[in-house]
């Protein structure tokens, strides 16, 4: 049997160096201010963002915030076309100053027949009242004949009554004697007759005096009518009802304009400010409270104004469709509240401010409201 080979030999071990420390660069002085200094900028942002101390301000912000204006809409009372417009594009107008005319032709001759049913009406008025005096002159006249014919009635009742004792004596014939009976039954049947004379103009006189308030409220109904026919008749003038700056004129002469349709706008000389501010900007802002807001459209010039109103509610409570936060799934979402600025007087620029205009509003909740 062969014998087996002799092993090789186990390689040398290699020796292990000793380990390395690792090297530390230390860092310089100026390397660390710059850190410290990144590190406050960073936080000093975070605070400022979040208006945490020491960013606190009494001065609230916002740029929702507009100029506002009563801007009124020019609209006809009248149906009719349009013969002439006295006023062009973004032209200045002082109130009562007439802006257009609606043709007129047909509301005059309304005018014109309103008036005859009037003139009508007075003279069936006037008829009354003739009727009445001579009902009256009726009366009189039958109350006239009663006191002569209850004389005469009387008068034969005694002539009666003498000739009846002397027939009873046959010193007279009673032929004589009724004749005298027949002239108190006659004078009977005429007082009975005026009597009846009198109720029968007393009844004409009350059935007259029932007419005529007939006829006064006709007068009246026909003095209503002129006075609606002149006010149609003055409405096609369309007049500025206040001092303003009309906008774009849209209406032409020859138009057809039906009463209501808008035709001009009216921008008043007399512009506010609103501001939408946050709820939570909201504490500490009373009325009289000094504002200041810069205008977009004058490249930030500033302009002076005073909290004048704050309002009953915030913005979402006057829309249309309110949100319901009663059921379901509830985000929070952070109301805004209107807040109206007055503009100081005596301010140039102030001339130059249009409804609609961005602002920028800051009011100093530090300061007390004046009293």
């Amino acid at each position: 049997m062969t014998p087996p080979p002799p092993s090789a030999p186990a390689p040398a071990p290699t020796p292990v160096e000793p380990a390395v420390a690792p090297k530390y660069l230390k860092p310089s002085a100026r390397s660390v201010v710059v850190m410290v200094v990144v590190a406050l900028l960073g936080i000093a942002l975070i605070l400022r963002a979040w208006h945490l101390w020491p960013f606190t301000s009494s001065v609230m912000v916002t740029d929702n915030a507009y100029v506002r204006g009563q801007i009124t809409v020019m609209a006809p009372q009248v149906n009719g076309y349009v013969t002439e417009v006295l006023v062009k594009d973004f032209q200045h107008v002082t109130q009562g100053e007439p802006l257009l005319r609606i043709d007129d032709r047909i509301y005059a001759q309304r005018v014109a027949q309103a008036q005859a049913t009037l003139d009508s009406a007075r003279a069936a008025l006037a008829n009354s009242d003739q009727s009445q005096a001579q009902n009256r002159a009726q009366i009189a006249s039958a109350r006239a004949t009663l006191s002569a014919g209850q004389a005469e009635l009387q008068r034969s009742r005694n002539e009666t009554k003498r000739y009846e004792e002397l027939a009873a004596q046959q010193l007279v014939s009673i032929n004589d004697r009724d004749k005298f009976r027949t002239a108190q039954a006659s004078a009977q049947a005429s007082v009975q007759q005026s009597q009846a004379q009198i109720r029968i103009a007393e009844e004409t006189l009350v059935s007259t005096q029932v007419a005529r308030k007939s006829l006064e409220a006709q007068v009246e109904s026909a003095q209503a009518q002129l006075e609606l026919a002149r006010i149609d008749l003055a409405n096609t003038v369309i007049h500025a009802p206040r001092d303003g700056q009309i906008s774009e004129a849209s209406v032409r002469v020859g138009q057809y304009v039906a009463a209501g349709s808008q035709l001009l706008f009216l921008v008043p000389d007399t512009l506010w400010v609103v501001a939408n501010y946050k709820e939570g900007q909201t504490w500490g802002m009373a009325i009289d409270q000094p504002a200041t807001f810069s205008v977009d459209a004058f490249q930030g010039q500033v302009l002076r104004g005073r909290v004048q109103e704050i309002a009953p509610a915030t913005g979402s409570e006057f829309s249309v469709l309110r949100p319901d936060n009663a059921s379901g799934n509830f985000t929070k979402v952070v109301q805004r509240l209107p807040v109206r600025i007055s503009i100081n007087k005596g301010q140039k620029l102030a001339a130059q401010l249009r409804p609609g205009m961005s602002v920028i509003v800051r009011v100093d909740t530090r300061s007390k409201a004046m009293d």
